[in-house]
């Protein structure tokens, strides 16, 4: 199988005279084949552990609703156990697949790995999350969805022997199939690779991306039965000084966005500090969201239903509330326990939720002024999705695939940019692991951007007094291999270098230096840096000097020797700087 693949992939190249970058957008479009097959594999997976669970396939919490409350309370625990079983079989498996340059996350395998995933890790965590899923744990269904469509597109890239450049770039097409899938989004799918896995918009990549996503989204759609997850309502326009209401939505998921990501990270290190074996710890995170089922079932899965109610419903604010707060602690003890599944859904639950709420309020104050509640609830989830993916372009290309309203773009485009950066200034939470790890590289680089030579000064070793006679010179030369020595007066004062080739050669030539002192070999016009000179300019003034250190001085007016400034520290800085993903 594997020679026929690369004999046809050889003589398809020969015969239409297939460029790679033709070659590449006919393989992104198998892979958005694959990606769609796999998230609907994953999909039948689930419905038919709910049957094994309950009998009956459908809602979550319709069916949470109509069961007994002490089923409730155990089919997450259950549930919860035998996740965390596979999760443990999935951990025997990781290390007989490699070393640490494979990696079972499908970011990592993009971003940072070379686009090989282990197959058996991948499946057995998927396992896990399907038991999770269907057995009423408050987690997202796309996470992995999106990790088996990225495994599909690693293994057709790994068959056909792909570099690893390629390699990646075929995964990113997968990931980008596996969102458009779930969500029925192509736009958003794309723009969520580029954005959050590759970091950067580049054609090369993002046309197979584009075309990967497209694929999936025709082909999910030939799927009977197949429907998106969210059904939008019709959204109101929006004009006049309501406008800035959406600006305060935007503040207000902006500042709270990065506290729901604080809370599953402590939910995390609360869990992970119970002396428990894994499979306990997941069957307590199912307990927790089977007690609080109990009074509210709306807990149950991840909240594609209950969203779609509030879009299309009234609720009362205590109801909003109430749900709000017990999603918030269901989600953070499944999260938090171990459980393999996606943070995203939650995370738009939040929003509707959140927007929601916020409307009621504004309605209450400015009856006649304010649109419907559910037209907040819709910018809220792409507002609370830009404050916590830190991708405010893909969110609010989310929402507007999803409602395929002009209307909306508006106040959306508004509330997301504003909770982007609201979100960015009060934490460093992130909901990818990638996004926080490139936030600190670009703070390091606008840092590097202000270092002055001062920061990269050392201390001046090799300092002689003008009065220093040659035996003192020399005695120096042979403890530190330098090519020069800096003199300085009584206070410290810098008059010049002395070049070791000077006193070498008087020494070779065997003149008479009983009577030389420093001042006798000085060299006045030496170059120098100073404490507050950028770093470019720093670069300039070693390109034209020989040698791998440059003295310090105060000032120009005040020449006191302050230290030197290596070369290969400021070009590591300098590197550092204008380095690029």
């Amino acid at each position: 199988m594997l020679s026929f693949l690369l004999k046809l992939r050889t003589r398809a190249r020969d015969l239409f005279r297939l460029s790679d970058a033709h070659t590449m957008l006919i393989w992104s479009v198998i892979v958005g084949v694959a990606g769609a097959f796999a998230t609907v594999i994953f999909r039948e997976g689930i419905a038919h552990v709910q049957m094994l669970f309950t009998g009956s396939d459908g809602s979550l919490v319709e069916m949470a609703r109509h069961l007994p409350w002490h089923r409730r309370i155990w089919m997450p625990t259950v549930g919860g156990f035998i996740a965390g079983c596979l999760l443990l079989l999935a951990r025997r498996k990781a290390p007989s697949s490699g070393t640490k340059a494979i990696h079972a996350d499908y970011i990592e395998a993009v971003a940072i790995g070379d686009g090989v995933m282990p197959v058996s890790t991948s499946i057995w965590r998927s396992l896990s999350s399907l038991f999770t899923i269907a057995s009423g744990g408050s987690i997202g269904r796309e996470g992995p969805m999106v990790q088996l469509a990225a495994l599909a597109a690693s293994l057709i890239g790994r068959w056909v022997h792909f570099d690893p450049s390629r390699l990646r770039l075929l995964v990113a097409c997968g990931a980008a199939a596996g969102i458009t899938s779930a969500y029925n989004a192509p736009i958003a799918g794309a723009f969520f690779v580029t954005e959050i896995v590759l970091g950067a918009i580049v054609m090369e990549s993002f046309g197979p991306i584009v075309v990967s996503s497209v694929v999936a989204n025709i082909t999910m759609r030939e799927f009977a039965g197949y429907k998106p997850p969210y059904e939008m309502p019709v959204f109101p326009a929006v004009t006049g000084v309501e406008v800035l209401l959406f600006v305060a939505l935007g503040l207000l998921c902006g500042a709270l966005a990065p506290q729901f990501l604080v809370m599953m990270d402590t939910a995390k290190k609360g869990f992970g500090r119970l002396n428990a074996p894994l499979p306990v710890r997941l069957a307590l995170g199912g307990l927790v969201v089977g007690i609080l089922s109990v009074w509210t079932p709306e807990v149950w899965g991840n909240g594609y239903s209950v969203v779609n109610s509030i879009l299309h419903s009234p609720w009362t604010w205590t109801a909003l509330a109430t749900v709000l707060v017990f999603k918030l602690i269901a989600t953070a003890a499944t999260v938090g326990s171990g459980a393999v599944g996606g943070v995203f859904t939650p995370t738009l639950f939040m929003g509707a939720v959140l927007g929601c709420l916020f409307g009621q309020g504004m309605h209450a104050l400015w009856p006649d002024g304010t649109s419907a509640p559910y037209a907040y609830a819709i910018v809220g989830m792409g507002a609370f999705l830009a404050g916590a993916t830190q991708a405010p372009l893909m969110a609010i290309l989310m929402i507007f695939e999803m409602t395929l309203s002009y209307q909306v773009v508006l106040p959306l485009m508004l509330s997301s940019v504003v909770a982007y950066f609201v979100a960015r200034a009060i934490g460093k939470a992130s909901m990818y692991e990638i996004t926080l790890h490139r936030n600190r590289e670009e703070a390091e680089r606008m840092r590097l951007r202000m270092t002055q030579m001062r920061e990269l000064v050392r201390p001046a070793q090799t300092v002689v007094l003008e009065s220093a006679t040659v035996q003192e010179m020399t005695r120096v030369f042979l403890e530190y291999p330098v090519k020069y020595l800096y003199v300085t007066d009584e206070t410290g004062r810098f008059l010049g270098a002395v070049a070791l080739a000077d006193i070498t050669s008087d020494l070779l030539q065997k003149r008479d230096t009983s009577n030389k002192h420093a001042r006798d070999y000085l060299k006045p016009t030496f170059d120098v840096l100073t404490p507050d000179m950028p770093l470019a300019v720093g670069l300039q003034h070693f390109m034209s000097f020989q040698g791998e250190r440059l003295p310090v001085v105060e000032s120009t007016r005040e020449p006191t020797l302050a230290g030197v400034v290596y070369k290969t520290s400021l070009l590591d800085a300098y590197q550092r700087m204008n380095a690029e993903r």
